[in-house]
């Protein structure tokens, strides 16, 4: 009995795991990352006022349009500000993408950063935390430095 038991065990085992490990797609990527992408963990330079119940671009009314296969550009509702998300390396690690336009709080200033996006599931949103690799694409731009980390 403990032996079929163990079997079974490391039977599930890759099934276990397959399941933590969500997979990213290979063809239309910004797209993807746009429809997914759970904005209240962008850098607070980029994203709106947080308000209850809304998470993604669609949900906060932004309005996104197609540059290229690799690269979005994101309009804020009523036009007030403008960003594009641009993809640099996609890995098992996740999606690298540049972020770069105008920041939301007031300056208007440049800003410009990698982030690197990940989902814990296959079902999951994708959330933003500032990447430690650098890609020469995209030098970071302006930003604070007191700015919370990205969880």
């Amino acid at each position: 009995m403990k032996v079929l038991s163990g079997i079974i065990l490391l039977a599930c085992v890759p099934l276990a795991l397959a399941g933590n490990n969500a997979a990213y797609p290979t063809e239309k990527v910004a797209s993807f990352v746009v429809q997914q992408l759970d904005l209240t963990t962008f850098p607070s330079e980029l994203r709106p006022k947080r308000e209850k119940g809304r998470k993604t671009l669609a949900e906060y009314g932004y309005m996104t349009r197609n540059v290229d296969e690799n690269e979005e550009l994101v309009e804020a509702p009523r036009g007030t500000s403008q960003f594009t998300i641009k993809i640099l390396e996609q890995n098992q690690s996740g999606i690298y993408v540049c972020a770069n336009g105008r920041t939301e709080n007031g300056s208007g200033s440049h800003f410009q950063r990698v982030l690197q996006l990940k989902r814990k599931d296959a079902n999951g949103l994708l959330k933003s935390r500032e990447a430690v690799k650098e890609f020469d694409g995209c030098p970071a731009i302006g930003g604070q430095d007191d700015d919370p980390p990205m969880n």
